[in-house]
């Protein structure tokens, strides 16, 4: 039974993946700042050391050595403060995702995640060993437990705490984000701490990693109380939180007010730190978009803006004989608004010279689908070669629902570094834009009003070659994600032939996914290291 109040300090910080020495500069940092206010504990989260997912880096012994070096620097920086830090631990042939106690200048206790994630963007059975038994130390006459990320989804590692009299579970995370995830989260902690009787603190990392974002939101949840304090959300951020022993004998957390957040603002901040992250970790001087004058690079360019500052951020309208005037004033339009600097460079003359070249090849066939993908090639080309010569990344504009169906040119509007909306959903591009727009006048209002178009042909709209992105979306969604058949797709009340197509679509689609541009993942099942489909594939339904 807990016996004495305590100050515990939560750490939510964005360390760099193989940035050993500036992760350890990061906890070094924190720590000066909350040792000012007298914690007994700075909790830091999962692998804060390496940073989360360091994936094939845990096979380089120099990697794993230095975690020796960071442990060693830790331990002079406070001798009266229990630091709770997270990092891999190699011993013999058998390497551990460890959470590990420092204290009056030694390490004084390690305990090894036992639940080892091995789903969707997850793989750490192919790195670590699981641990055995619960992780204890004493503080102050209380009980703590230690436990990393994927224990606190199970009951064993909570179990194992509360049956050798844990007063508090310390929980360091690594979890990404997707979609309603924060509230499964707190839903489940509320659940543990019901069940077992003690108050569990929550620490995730924040930040942007490849096609991952950390949200933070860290937490602290009592029994019978639930929510008590809630850090920032996508933000670095931290908290001194004071445990004192309540009428029932168990430490309670003074309660702090939390703000409700809205999915659209999840998200449209996930993109957002998603995209700076990748440019600034990656040291990218700026990006540049090709702005087309329609929804997809309207909303791109916005959230980069958002991320990177209008100094950073150039677009290129590129013109051809389709390309509507509309089109054209809007593109201008949205880069003054958003305060960016925009070129336009006609394509007209690269084209005819490109198909001149091709006369003889295609001498004889009728115009189709090369012409078009023609176009957006020249628009690929121009904006690769502007990267090549400035250093700035290309920011592909593509949705989810064109990557899925492959509504899209190789090496044309594929061609980049980075795709911001990847895993977004055509009907979630408007909301989002609307989003965006309530927070300050961005995207012009006929950009999100007009019907959809490529315009690489006369009078072209998405909807000649697809359905209404509503239905579209809803039909991705059960495929992708849910990985529902055609005959359960069709039970729910869509057409079969359109279900068949889109199916075909999809799969046929995968080797074009594969050569793609990685972004940022905010549904529960994005493309990428969520959904591994062999291209050379022959079932069909």
């Amino acid at each position: 039974m807990a016996t004495n109040s305590i100050k515990i300090g939560i750490v939510q910080e964005n360390p760099i993946v193989g940035d050993i020495s500036g992760n350890t500069r990061l906890a070094v940092k924190a720590i000066r700042e909350l040792e000012k206010k007298n914690p007994d504990i700075i909790l830091f989260t999962e692998m804060f050391l390496t940073g989360y997912p360091p994936e094939d880096l845990l096979l380089r012994d120099d990697l794993l050595d230095s975690i020796d070096d960071a442990i060693s620097e830790l331990s002079n920086v406070s001798k009266s403060i229990h630091l709770v830090i997270g990092y891999p631990r190699k011993k013999g042939n058998r390497l551990f995702n460890t959470a590990g106690v420092i204290y009056k200048e030694k390490l004084l206790m390690e305990y090894f995640k036992q639940e080892l994630p091995n789903y969707r963007v997850f793989d750490e059975k192919r790195y670590f060993t699981p641990g055995k038994g619960p992780g204890l130390f004493e503080v102050k006459g209380n009980t703590l437990a230690l436990t990393v990320c994927e224990d606190i989804w199970h009951t064993k590692a909570i179990r194992q705490a509360s049956r050798r009299g844990a007063d508090l579970i310390l929980n360091l995370n690594a979890s990404p984000f997707h979609r309603n995830k924060s509230q499964e989260r707190e839903e489940l902690l509320k659940n543990h701490a019901d069940k077992f009787q003690i108050p569990i603190i929550y620490a995730n990392q924040v930040g942007g990693q490849d096609e991952l974002v950390f949200d933070g939101a860290s937490m602290v949840v009592g029994p019978n109380t639930g929510l008590r304090v809630q850090l920032d959300s996508f933000k670095v951020d931290s908290r001194i939180v004071e445990f004192s022993v309540n009428s029932a004998g168990l430490l309670e957390a003074q309660a702090t007010k939390t703000v409700p957040r809205s999915d659209l603002e999840d998200v449209y901040e996930a993109l957002v730190l998603g995209a700076r992250d990748y440019i600034k970790k990656n040291r990218f001087p700026g990006a540049i978009i090709g702005s087309s004058g329609g929804i997809d690079s309207a909303l791109t360019a916005a959230i980069v803006v958002d991320a990177l500052g209008p100094d950073n951020v150039r677009t290129y309208m590129m013109p051809y004989k389709h390309t509507a005037d509309i089109s054209v004033e809007d593109a201008q339009e949205l880069a003054v608004n958003l305060g960016i600097e925009h070129n336009i460079i006609d394509i007209e003359a690269i084209f005819d010279a490109f198909y001149s070249s091709l006369q003889e090849e295609f001498s004889g066939k009728e115009l189709d689908k090369t012409e078009e993908n023609l176009q957006s090639r020249c628009r690929g080309v121009l904006l690769m070669a502007i990267s090549n010569k400035t250093g700035s990344l290309v920011m592909t504009t593509g949705n989810k629902s064109e990557t899925a169906v492959g509504y899209s040119t190789l090496y044309g509007d594929t061609a980049g570094g980075f795709a911001v909306l990847k895993d977004v959903p055509k009907s979630l591009v408007y909301k989002l834009a609307n989003y965006r727009n309530s927070l300050s006048e961005a995207i012009p209002q006929r950009i999100i009003d007009r019907p959809p178009s490529a315009e690489l042909a006369p009078n072209q709209k998405d909807s000649d070659s697809l359905p209404d992105y509503d239905t579209l979306d809803a039909i991705i969604e059960l495929y992708v994600e849910g990985d529902k058949s055609r005959k359960e797709i069709v039970k729910r009340g869509f057409d079969e032939e359109i279900v068949k197509s889109i199916i075909r679509l999809i799969d046929f689609s995968e080797y074009k996914r594969r050569q793609g541009p990685l972004g940022v993942k905010i549904t529960e099942r994005g493309f990428g290291k969520d959904r591994r489909y062999p291209i050379t594939n022959r079932y069909s339904q």
